[in-house]
């Protein structure tokens, strides 16, 4: 489902141009760098580092398998990995039997943050890869902390109208 939208695709930034395309495992170190580049992430244990190099490439296998699932990365010019989010696909009976579009973790690299990566990939998001699925929803959830993304979110036509709760396994 998700693997097939049109990819790749080359969006315009204020910097340029991005090239969207699915993640491949061969994208695992690029992927593992942008999770460790952001500070919340980090401290939720998010870390570039070889050890945990095997988790992270068993989560992208299954993701990529998963025909419910991608994960889509957004390249430069010369073809280096700055962005990545990743796209769920929830049917559901709530909302008349809406089909939600789920967006999970949402990362530009740090040094290219605030120039139009986050924003072209979003709306990318909301007016082509929403259509195409079928999705009635475009849905994320966002750190508490994170109050310039929820400022950036709500710019871009999001309401914050649920209040998100997680339960660690095994804590």
């Amino acid at each position: 489902m998700l693997r097939s939208l049109l990819l790749p695709l080359t969006l315009p930034t204020r910097d340029g141009e991005i090239t969207l395309r699915h993640a491949t495992t061969d994208d695992l170190d690029d992927l593992m760098r942008l999770m460790s580049d952001d500070p919340v992430s980090a401290a939720r244990g998010d870390r570039n580092d070889a050890s945990d190099r095997p988790h992270y490439a068993r989560a992208l296998r299954t993701v990529i398998e998963d025909p419910a699932n991608d994960i889509v990365v957004g390249a430069d010019a010369e073809g280096r990995v700055i962005a990545t989010l990743q796209l769920t696909l929830i049917p559901g009976l709530a909302r008349r039997g809406a089909t939600r579009l789920l967006v999970e973790a949402v990362r530009v690299a740090s040094h290219l943050r605030s120039r139009g990566t986050g924003e072209a990939m979003m709306r990318w998001v909301m007016d082509v890869a929403a259509p195409q699925t079928g999705a009635d929803l475009v849905q994320l959830t966002s750190d508490s902390a994170r109050a310039d993304a929820h400022r950036f979110y709500l710019r871009l036509g999001f309401t914050d109208s649920h209040i998100g709760f997680k339960y660690q396994v095994g804590a």
